[in-house]
């Protein structure tokens, strides 16, 4: 997606609603001339003469002849989402219609716009910086109520706002450790050295939870795989059924009945969980179908976020469980040990009898018995009681990376203050930390990475 001057000088339209029939349908422009243009294109009112933040209802027409009565609202620049000059026309939701008032636009002097030119203006103009501007990505994308929340926040500027103090307190350092530069003949020092150390150890500290936070935020943004395996017949369909609360898989005393992997997504306090049923798995098989389902199940098992193992509390060896967490823990999985059919004996034999594999859960997938206590443990996997939804979470691949750089040079920031480097040399160090920082905000940035950001973005937005 490239630009040149005189694009941003352009008018551009775009359907701001999804595509289909519905009841209404928006349609956007942002430019210099988008009241000009729709003014031409509305004889009902002068729409020149009018406010900013005003509605207006009349007859869209072109060469004559009425489009469709519509709704235009009208956003003056600066005061919009683009900065520029906005005009938004909601017409009835007809495919044919919407597509006829884009046509009039372009005919009477807009282009269409490219993914994301919307915001993209928006962060050129100075109404958003770059991590609210993905933001508003993710806020469209969000799909349950912790994406959601995490996303109203940055767009908010939580983010935004313990970047800005420490990239304005660095800026302040950094500007009185280049004024010594230009004084090095007189050994005079204009920064406080322990006020620095202070500033960049308290960095550290932050920027170390924000990037930890990335890997709840990466869970928020696109869910948990959770595998379920286990021996044949351990009741992994069934539990699988009982958690979806339907009957989507197949159930049989047959070993060997689920012979793919059954993907499924369950909403669990906010977070997706992607539950995998997969095909019980044994050593032997003369089955060439089951074979392949098997080898399918143990790849699902090395790709998950969470491997829960089921098995059969009435059969299962003891030690042949003992032997299952010993290999989960040598391969470093995040896994979970669940016991079905509790409800055929005693609870507390069961406990007992299998303490050497503890911890585990007891459950009896098919009455539903202690389903919401796995639930609860699957969430506490996931949390770890570290972060909280309330802060702030990064979400975001880039930013992530960026904060391990800028953690990076805050160190040698800290290291250098120890072995006492020379001014020029902690300025160095100073600026390649602001680099990362203006990375993450845009201050820093380039036009492939710009266009690599907004091209991910819909149309109309």
């Amino acid at each position: 997606m490239k630009y040149t001057t005189t694009q941003w000088d352009e008018t551009i339209v775009a359907l701001a609603t999804p595509p289909g029939i519905g009841a209404i349908g928006v349609i956007r422009l942002s430019g210099p001339k988008a009241i000009d243009i729709i003014n031409s294109l509305f004889p009902s009112k002068d729409l020149a003469a009018q406010a900013s933040h005003t509605v207006h209802v009349g007859y869209l027409k072109a060469n004559g002849k009425a489009i469709d009565e519509v709704v235009v609202t009208l956003f003056k620049g600066p005061k919009s989402y683009t900065g520029e000059n906005v005009v938004e026309i909601s017409g009835h939701g007809s495919p044919f219609v919407l597509q006829q008032i884009i046509d009039a636009c372009i005919a009477a002097g807009c282009r269409l716009a490219k993914p994301g030119e919307f915001t993209q203006r928006a962060f050129l103009n100075g109404k958003l910086d770059l991590t609210q501007a993905e933001a508003v990505a993710d806020l469209i994308a969000s799909n349950t109520a912790a994406s959601h929340k995490n996303a109203l926040h940055n767009i908010r500027g939580g983010f935004s706002a313990e970047l800005k103090a420490l990239r304005e307190q660095l800026i302040s350092f950094s500007a009185l450790i280049e004024l010594e530069l230009d004084f090095s003949q007189e050994d005079v020092e204009f920064a406080d050295r322990s006020q620095l150390y202070g500033l960049v150890s308290g960095a550290i500290e932050r920027v170390s939870k924000l990037a930890h936070s990335f890997q709840l935020g990466n869970v928020i943004k696109n869910g948990v795989s959770v595998a379920i395996v286990g021996k044949p017949n351990a009741g992994k369909s069934t539990l699988l059924n009982t958690l979806l609360n339907e009957n989507r898989a197949i159930v049989s005393d047959i070993a060997g009945t689920t012979r793919d992997t059954i993907e499924e997504i369950l909403n669990i306090d906010g977070i997706l969980f992607r539950f995998i049923d997969t095909a019980g798995i044994r050593e032997h098989t003369s089955d060439q179908i089951e074979s392949i389902g098997v080898e399918k199940s143990l790849e699902k098992m090395r790709q998950a976020d969470v491997v829960l193992y089921l098995f059969d509390v009435n059969s299962m060896p003891v030690e042949e469980l003992v032997a299952v967490k010993e290999e989960f823990d040598k391969n470093g999985f995040r896994y979970l040990l669940v016991g079905n059919q509790v409800d055929k004996g005693d609870e507390a034999f069961v406990r007992d009898r299998y303490a050497k594999a503890a911890p585990f859960l007891l459950i009896a997938a098919k009455q539903g018995l202690h389903i919401e206590v796995l639930k609860e443990r699957l969430v506490d996997m996931v949390l770890q009681g570290e972060v909280t939804t309330e802060d702030t979470i990064v979400t975001n691949a880039r930013h992530f990376h960026s904060l391990q750089q800028m953690l990076q040079s805050l160190s040698d920031i800290r290291a250098g203050l120890d072995n006492r480097i020379p001014g020029d040399l902690l300025a160095l160090d100073i600026r390649r930390a602001l680099h990362y920082l203006g990375e993450i905000t845009g201050e820093v940035s380039n036009e492939d990475l710009l266009d690599y950001i907004f091209s991910k973005f819909c149309i109309g937005k």
